[in-house]
């Protein structure tokens, strides 16, 4: 993980997930209805799971909200940003989790960079 971080995000260190939009040049009108692909560090989920006493299913699902929402064009780079997207993935959460899947890690403070 730490090597996808450093070859596309100029970042060479772990990350916990990143998403790779098919929207966006190279890959722009080559995907049709595609929005891309999340990649999710398992190791990573599971030492965050660990700290938040949580699941590893509900880091898991917390962090592929969080990827589906930057393909979806929502950042993070300012606070107001990062409100905006923490919102829209607590609502999304709430929205998974009513429907009987467990509930998602206690304690998140949002999106990590």
């Amino acid at each position: 993980m730490a090597a996808l971080n450093g070859r596309y995000r100029h970042l060479p260190r772990p990350t916990d997930v990143l998403a790779f939009s098919m929207r966006e040049e190279p890959f722009a009108g080559l995907s049709g209805d595609l929005l891309g692909d999340v990649v999710i560090s398992l190791d990573t989920a599971q030492r965050q799971a660990r700290a938040r006493r949580a699941p590893l299913e509900a880091e898991v699902r917390w962090l592929l909200l969080h990827g589906l929402l930057h393909l979806a064009g929502y950042d993070h780079r300012t606070a107001r940003e990062r409100r905006m997207m923490l919102g829209k993935q607590r609502a999304l959460l709430r929205r998974v989790t009513s429907t009987g899947a467990r509930q998602g890690p206690e304690g998140r403070q949002g999106p990590r960079s």
